[in-house]
């Protein structure tokens, strides 16, 4: 078996707004102009509108902690620790070189597990993506396989979802993970929540990924 590595991410994400004022004028210049000329001239100037305040980014989704495994991954293997976790936004990271899944809550590691992927000529697609769905007993319409707590991740079918982790086994495009970890993935998760796979990013403690 072949030990596998960790992978920590993190998302950042900002907004900004503004607006606009419209102003109306009388238009009864034949009752008012002999009084506009006798009166003094009041000066055009008005004060300057104060500027809104720009609105505050969030704070980085930094990696705050990363779990403390006892011995390298091999392939079936997963470990899930939720205790010092606070509750917070969620994002999963998939590293395919090093054959590994995360869940960070928080920028909390919470779960790793040893992954399957896809094979050269179905390959697993890089980028950053939402859950689209959740549903606990998947059968593929393609392949009439099962894909118990299947997330999809897009809409041409790949997803993250239990699957039996051996060595040298691929899929067609999806992240296979251990079925019982992939239970525990499914509870944790939301639809929106990001997934975001790489080939080789590592990252270190109280660094993010942008997403």
């Amino acid at each position: 078996m072949r030990p596998l590595q960790l992978l920590a991410g993190a998302i950042l994400i900002g907004a900004l707004g503004g607006g606009v004022m419209l102003i109306r004028h009388s238009a009864d210049a034949d009752a008012t102009r002999a009084k506009v000329a006798a009166a003094p001239q009041a000066s055009a100037t008005r004060p300057p509108a104060p500027s809104p305040s720009p609105s505050p980014s969030p704070a980085p989704f930094v990696v705050r902690r990363i779990l403390d495994l006892k011995a390298p991954l091999h392939h079936g293997d997963f470990v899930w620790d939720e205790s010092g976790a606070p509750q917070g936004p969620v994002v999963i990271t998939v590293d395919l070189a090093a054959q590994v899944v995360s869940i960070f809550r928080d920028g909390y590691e919470i779960g790793t597990a040893a992954i399957i992927y896809g094979a050269d000529n179905m390959p697993t697609p890089l980028g950053v993506f939402p859950i689209l769905e959740k549903d606990a007993d998947h059968v593929s319409n393609l392949y009439d396989a099962p894909m118990p707590y299947m997330l999809r991740l897009t809409r041409d079918g790949v997803a993250i979802h239990g699957s039996d982790v051996r060595y040298g086994y691929a899929t067609h495009g999806c992240v296979g993970v251990p079925t019982a970890f992939a239970r525990k993935l499914f509870a944790a998760t939301r639809i929106g929540d990001r997934v975001i796979v790489t080939n080789g990013k590592r990252l270190a403690m109280g660094q993010s990924i942008v997403g």
